[in-house]
């Protein structure tokens, strides 16, 4: 079996959450069966919605130390507990021989394979998410379409979450991130997407009117059967020459 390098950290609650999810899609007939992870928690990684915004540095070099650290670890492919963070894909990619299973590109087509084409997808994303286009071009690939929050929900959305990064775990960022995802279902989306790694600890399927998609679970689904066997993702041309100077 392969062993699992995870870059985490932001926040440290849902790298928990997948850490718990990929443990229980693996679980075996023994202990000795269950997947070995390999986890940098490292919540000091600098803050991603400033840096898409301009208005920090970017956390890229310390991305890329991450998969270093788990490339000498003993991982033998690197998964990331952060879906902003994929913005930075490419500089993770450089840093390290190893494949690197993108939450993005998996839970897209994961979607493409089950949903009619022109399928509404709601995104609950961080606002460096959005920027990045990093859901909206993935899913036009699989031929569904997205359907982004109004600025003002966006706002809305991120009070929410750095409410609940930074401790607030009653119900008001609960009753937030269920309002942001009733309006998105108001302009037109027939599914919603947890494209934030801290959204399903907030929102669940209960909570909705729509089916609901946690792109966490899906990782953790994809990162199993990665670890089994399964061919694992090309690594793109530029990404080893840029490894190789």
């Amino acid at each position: 079996m392969r062993t699992v390098g995870v870059l985490g950290g932001m926040g440290p609650a849902a790298t928990l959450d997948f850490m718990a999810k990929a443990l229980k899609a693996g679980e075996g007939a023994s202990e000795q069966d269950n997947l070995r992870l390999i986890v940098d928690c490292n919540p000091k990684v600098l803050d991603r919605n400033a840096a898409l915004g301009g208005e920090g540095p970017s956390p890229g070099p310390a991305l890329a130390a991450m998969a270093r650290g788990l490339e000498a670890a003993g991982a033998d492919f690197l998964v990331m507990a952060c879906n902003a963070a994929h913005a930075w894909q490419g500089e993770i990619e450089a840093a390290t021989a190893l494949p690197f299973v993108s939450i993005i590109e998996e839970t897209c087509r994961w979607l493409g394979e089950r949903e009619p084409a022109g399928r509404r997808i709601g995104l609950m994303a961080a606002d460096a998410g959005l920027k990045s286009r990093l859901y909206q071009d993935a899913l036009a690939r699989a031929g569904l379409a997205p359907v982004t929050p109004r600025p003002e929900e966006t706002a809305r959305f991120m009070d929410a979450l750095f409410a609940f990064k930074t401790g607030d775990l009653g119900p008001g960022p609960r009753a937030e991130m269920r309002a942001c995802a009733k309006a998105l279902i108001e302009a037109g989306a027939q599914v919603i997407l947890a494209a934030c790694t801290e959204v399903p600890l907030l929102v669940g399927a209960g909570d909705l009117t729509v089916p609901f998609v946690d792109a966490t679970q899906i990782l953790a689904l994809r990162t199993v059967a990665y670890a089994r066997g399964e061919p694992l993702p090309i690594r793109p041309p530029e990404a080893e020459r840029l490894r190789r100077g």
